[in-house]
């Protein structure tokens, strides 16, 4: 059996918590519970395996005066993994026996960082100038990043100017707090300042200048950094994706010296918000072929890939991927994704499934149910989805209403519309949107109550978009209404003058009619206007 001077190369070695477990015997049989030093590094692993801090705790309890050293590794242990109030109680406990120094309070700023815990954090602020530990810089950066982070940018700015001494991460903090806050010339200032700047600030004002759309400042930068690293790379590659290049994001993907999941993240979500769901599946399968593993992220967006494309069978692969993989699939966004998927893509016995599975479903999990249905023909069934989601108690926004009318419209249910659009504004109280009158349009057009859909149109507080004159042009043209039609082309002419397929529309309307002559003026009309015909579109 290994002695005892062994116990610290095997902490050095271990890999999971059963190993673990082990050496905690081998240490409780050698009677070094009480070792400072062993406990220490036990403690540090335990909360790196796990979780729970309660294994830690049970063994931090059976020392019988742990020195500052222990404390300090401890109460970083609850910061890591429990509240804010947990860690301040450990603390508590902490100050009855040993005094805090400097590297007590770090890690206590920074589970108030994480957490936006102002309060908590101003009071930890007052016990760190108590103790006298204002003065380092490693305490004074962690002040510096909490204040930013909660949008206290002059305490922020109060803590970095009476620092004696700073160093790159106490002026990065500094920098962050202003980009955070939306003040873009004051970080800029402050980096200009920096005389020694590293990757870590050139990064901070990258991602600050690509956040609030500034490409052309962020690329300047990216040109002129020393080094780059697959940060910086990744920051641009988001910028590009988030301006619709996907080309230059696609570029300097294959530009950067290193690839991590981030950045295949960036790139994957980048086609997908730009409607390019092929390309985002095709990185996905190059990605696979390197042997990456991808992260919910990742995968989540390889759903919403498949959910533009439509393919059932794509969506079965995906699922069944996504079901074989060490995802967690029961984590919300992945979940809502997978219903998502399965709905947009037909297979609506999955959906229904993974929606019931759901431990809690919100608004956009119905929405997706409800659009699916209405893409698949079943428009009755999303009307008493959406009334089921009134009775879970959810309350339907603009969006959710924008999808509930769609569903009647498509599957030509007028009354319910009509309902519906009237208690959106008379129960919820939303003002109608240009979508939601041309839902309505095209829900009363469909119908044949053209003149319905004409005062509603008529009725807007802004000027309806030519879309939804569009729409109740087609209408007319359905239901063979000359005089409206007419009425509608004309307005139409205006707000598009060079849009054929209004003419064609129009034209449709007469032929339908055997108004051959009305024809042939408004085919003089095109050519005196200079309006050419969409190709491909017929003229009778």
């Amino acid at each position: 059996m290994r002695n005892e001077a062994s116990i610290p190369s095997l902490l050095s070695a271990c890999k999971t918590i059963r190993n673990l477990e082990q050496i905690h015997a081998l240490i409780i049989r050698k009677g070094a519970e009480q070792d400072h030093f062993l406990v220490t590094r036990f403690i540090s692993l335990c909360t790196s395996f796990s979780a729970s801090i309660s294994y830690a705790a049970s063994v931090f309890d059976r020392v019988s005066q742990p020195n500052v050293y222990m404390w300090n590794t401890f109460i970083k242990s609850h910061c890591e993994h429990s509240s804010v109030a947990h860690s301040l109680s450990v603390f508590l406990r902490m100050k009855q026996s040993v005094v805090p120094d400097k590297y007590t309070f770090p890690s206590l700023i920074k589970a108030c960082s994480n957490q936006l815990a102002l309060i908590e954090g101003r009071a930890i602020h007052g016990l760190i100038v108590r103790y006298g530990t204002d003065g380092d810089v490693f305490v004074g950066s962690s002040l510096i990043d909490m204040y930013g982070k909660c949008q206290e940018i002059e305490s922020a700015r109060k803590v970095f100017d009476q620092m004696r001494t700073r160093n790159e991460v106490s002026w990065t903090a500094m920098i962050v707090g202003y980009m955070n806050m939306g003040d873009i010339a004051e970080a800029m200032k402050l980096f200009d300042r920096m005389t020694d700047k590293n990757l870590a600030s050139w990064n901070a004002m990258i991602t600050g200048f690509v956040k609030f759309g500034d490409l052309r400042s962020a690329r300047k930068l990216f040109d002129e950094m020393p080094e780059k690293n697959v940060v910086s790379f990744t920051a641009m590659i988001d910028g590009y994706a988030k301006m619709g290049n996907m080309t230059s994001a696609r570029f300097l993907f294959e530009q950067s010296p290193e690839q991590d999941i981030v950045s295949w993240s960036a790139l994957i979500s980048g086609y997908v918000q730009n409607g390019q769901p092929n390309e985002a599946i095709k990185l996905f399968i190059e990605m696979q072929s390197r042997n990456i593993r991808p992260d919910e992220f990742i995968v989540v967006s390889l759903m919403s890939a498949c959910s533009q494309i439509g393919s059932l069978e794509l969506a079965k692969w995906v699922d069944s991927y996504v079901s074989q993989s060490s995802l967690d699939i029961m984590r919300v966004h992945v979940l809502a994704a997978l219903v998502d998927m399965n709905a947009k893509c037909g297979n609506m016995c999955r959906a229904t499934t993974l929606f019931d599975q759901m431990p809690k479903r919100d608004l956009i999990s119905f929405c997706s149910m409800i659009q699916g249905l209405s893409i698949h023909g079943h428009g009755v069934q999303a009307v008493s989805l959406f009334h089921r989601m009134l009775e879970e108690g959810l309350t339907p926004d603009a969006v959710a209403f924008t999808v509930i009318l769609t569903a009647c419209s498509r599957a030509g249910l007028v009354e319910e519309g009509c309902r519906f659009f009237d208690s959106m504004i008379n129960e919820y109280s939303i003002v109608p949107t240009v979508d939601h009158y041309a839902c309505m349009v095209d829900l009363l057009g469909r119908s044949g109550k053209l003149r319905a859909a004409y005062k509603l149109l008529k009725s807007m507080p802004v000027e309806p978009h030519a879309s939804a004159w569009g729409a109740l042009l087609g209408a007319c043209r359905l239901h063979c209404d000359i005089e409206l039609g007419e009425e509608i082309a004309a307005r139409l002419f205006e707000l598009e003058p060079h849009n054929a397929g209004n003419y064609v529309s129009l034209s449709n309307i007469y032929a339908a009619a055997d108004r051959w002559l009305d024809v042939s003026l408004l085919r003089n009309k095109m050519s005196e206007r200079m309006v050419k015909k969409i190709p491909g579109c017929s003229w009778i």
